[in-house]
């Protein structure tokens, strides 16, 4: 697991759960799952650097040749639907220029690809787009190149307009950020149209399922108590939205391989949403909001239980996407791969639920819930 936290794969670490010490003996045994994923975790490591310098060329030659960066910035927030995210005209011009270094904006595009979600992502996809070429009995490196990178970049436009939103991050650089989001999105959409109109369209709606989860969570922000089964299905849209379309458009949206793949990215995703809701509680000392551990914790009246019942919703997610194994045609190459992921997302909601019964906030969160 290729991630900005270490810790939750280390030996200790590992040990500490059922799925790490099953992860730990295939690594003793070099399994096909695990040589697999080292394979493609190394290969990302080593192009990450190249990716990075990509990204940031391309954007420096979208926010330079820009004429109407107002414009930009408008119809933007138009399509997102918040004027939040966006910067005033007159605030534009001292923000561009200062983008217009390519060293400054480099910093600014390591600054948002320092996440997890980028990072673990990287070599899913590349896996994803070779077993599907190989099934397929085509391969293309270009387009290879071209729908992970677009893909990735898609993921980390997250990244900022979460850090805007939640200002509880690189406060000096959010105004940077808002500059940058719309041509990030811009990159995303020429890059993942190399795949073709259908790919494209498949991005398009999953970019705009995405929209409506992120809609849904910011507005259960403001009122935690509304929150329900189906407000939070909603919020999750947004991780099935963005895993599972482009888990769908790693196989070019062709069937059997695009809607399995859909289905076992969605999965597994929203079960990594259930992990990472519960490793944020712990470092923020408070209940995610909204989140699983929240709705279940007011149903209830039982924190303690909330985070159990996370813990089963989590499990429930990844039977799911282990159902999609099952349905993969015999003859695919990747199935190893993808058991040995599953794997390290069991492993990491395991290791924070583990982490969060050690340092027992019970009575801090309990505390702190919203009235």
């Amino acid at each position: 697991m290729s991630g900005k936290d270490q810790s939750v794969v280390s030996k200790e670490a590992l040990m500490s759960t059922k799925s790490g010490k099953q992860i730990i003996k295939q690594g003793l045994f070099k399994s096909k799952g695990f040589r697999l994923f080292n394979q493609y975790k190394e290969e990302a490591e080593k192009e990450f650097p190249n990716f990075a310098d990509r990204f940031t060329d391309d954007l420096f030659r979208e926010i330079k040749s820009d004429s109407s960066p107002n414009f930009t910035q408008k119809e933007f927030a138009s399509e997102v639907g918040s004027e939040e995210i966006i910067l005033q005209e007159s605030e534009i011009g001292p923000i561009k220029s200062k983008l217009e270094n390519r060293d400054v904006l480099k910093d600014r595009v390591l600054r948002i690809l320092n996440s997890n979600f980028v990072k673990m992502t990287f070599p899913v996809f590349n896996a994803l787009y070779d077993a599907s070429a190989s099934y397929s009995g085509t391969s293309d490196p270009q387009m290879r190149q071209d729908l992970v990178d677009g893909h990735i970049i898609a993921i980390d436009l997250s990244e900022p307009m979460d850090r805007i939103v939640d200002k509880d991050e690189d406060l000096e650089y959010l105004d940077d950020y808002k500059l940058m989001n719309p041509y990030i999105l811009r990159l995303a959409r020429s890059k993942i149209a190399k795949g073709g109109a259908h790919v494209l369209e498949e991005f398009e709606e999953g970019f705009k399922d995405a929209r409506v989860g992120q809609y849904i969570d910011t507005k259960l922000k403001t009122d935690p108590r509304k929150i329900t089964e189906e407000k939070m299905n909603q919020c999750y849209k947004k991780y099935r939205a963005v895993m599972g379309t482009a888990g769908r458009n790693m196989a070019l949206g062709k069937n059997p391989l695009g809607e399995i793949f859909y289905l076992g990215m969605a999965r597994a995703a929203e079960s990594v949403g259930c992990g990472n809701e519960i490793e944020d509680s712990i470092k923020n000392k408070f209940v995610k909001v909204p989140s699983w551990p929240l709705y279940y914790s007011f149903l209830t009246n039982d924190v303690k239980k909330g985070f159990d019942f996370t813990m089963k919703k989590s499990e429930l997610y990844l039977s799911d996407a282990r159902l999609a194994l099952e349905l993969l045609p015999k003859e695919f190459a990747h199935t190893e791969f993808l058991e040995f992921l599953f794997l390290t997302v069991e492993h990491y909601n395991q290791y924070w639920y583990n982490q969060l019964n050690k340092v027992n906030l019970w009575s801090e969160f309990s505390a702190n819930l919203p009235k």
